[in-house]
């Protein structure tokens, strides 16, 4: 066998030829162009409570306060906005504490403070009061803000969350409620939580979102943003911390006291709405809540929706909220 002689010169390279271009690397995108895409709203932000909180809004009217859950931001809303918008109200969405394009404190996520965050953005927006719309942890602080800043608050929208009270009830009586909200109970490790959410570009939030939803299930390009949002530092603490305190302060002197405070009716016309196949949040579990309620209160159950009624059908989901938002008459 002959070997080839290496001990040679390379060969002069060739002036003709040039080398081919590396394939580029798409980067990814900025958390700005993340958590402020472009549309018909405008972003902002505006400070309140010792934070300052991203905002997008959108027409003039009456304000509307939109509230997010998890593993989501103020995205959440994007078919709601011009919906209310074109129907007459000034919509805003805004991403709570530690969310979106908000400040991400060291601290301030038990739901009293949250809570208080909501109302300053109301303040903050000049605004007497607004109807605030909350989906699964922004409905719990919705209640929460209904309870403890009854003047701020004109009309209260909840989708997919019991109130507090009835929340905490389910998840320490009722066995099926428990094992739905399995994510919650495993919030209360430490690290390890936020690291299995941002493992493989925050995967899990994909396989979450889908396994929420009803049988219309999000496009891959939704997902991708929802996946994005919870990559940006900082996000995956804070968006858990909320449920840490909700589970620990249970026996705690502040969690109880927080209970019983939330023993206080809500005294604003209240619309409730649920997605009958939603995993998360039982029916049996969210239904009742109107006992804490001491005015009118609707209850509206979409059928063959999951835990994301708003992004699932859109269209149904804003059109029930103008209607009884509109109706001069919710008592009926």
């Amino acid at each position: 066998m002959t070997v080839p002689d290496t001990s040679a010169a390379p060969a002069s390279p060739d002036p003709e030829r040039r080398p081919a271009p590396a394939s580029p690397v798409p980067a990814a995108p900025s958390p700005a162009a993340v958590v402020r895409p472009e549309g018909p709203w405008t972003h902002r932000d505006v400070a309140a409570n010792g934070a300052r909180f991203h905002i997008a809004e959108m027409g003039e009217g009456p304000l509307v306060l939109f509230l997010h859950g998890f593993p989501q931001f103020w995205w959440t809303w994007r078919h709601q906005l011009p919906a209310l918008a074109e129907a007459g109200f000034r919509a805003v969405a805004m991403d709570l504490r530690g969310v979106g394009g908000s400040d991400r404190t060291p601290r301030g996520y038990d739901p009293a403070n949250l809570a208080l965050d909501i109302t300053g953005v109301v303040r903050s927006l000049g605004e007497p009061d607004a109807a605030l719309v909350g989906h699964d942890l922004g409905g719990y602080l919705a209640w929460t803000a209904a309870v403890m800043r009854p003047k701020l608050v004109r009309r209260l929208v909840v989708s997919s969350m019991p109130h507090p009270r009835r929340w905490r009830s389910a998840m320490l009586s009722d066995p099926r409620q428990s094992a739905a909200s399995s994510h919650i109970w495993g919030f209360q490790r430490p690290w390890l939580p936020e690291r299995r959410l941002l493992a493989d570009d925050a995967a899990l939030v994909a396989r979450l979102i889908r396994e929420w939803s009803g049988p219309r299930l999000p496009d891959d390009e939704t997902v991708e943003t929802y996946r994005r949002a919870m990559s940006i530092p900082s996000t995956a603490h804070c968006s858990i911390e909320p449920y840490r305190w909700m589970v620990r302060s249970m026996a705690r002197p502040d969690g109880v006291q927080f209970n019983r405070r939330m023993k206080r009716p809500v005294r604003v016309p209240t619309l409730h709405l649920h997605g009958s196949l939603d995993p998360v949040m039982r029916t049996r579990s969210a239904a009742g809540s109107g006992e804490y309620v001491e005015a009118p209160y609707r209850w509206r159950l979409f059928e063959g929706l999951g835990h994301f009624p708003h992004e699932e059908d859109p269209a149904a989901f804003s059109t029930e909220l103008i209607n009884w938002l509109k109706d001069t008459e919710p008592d009926r």
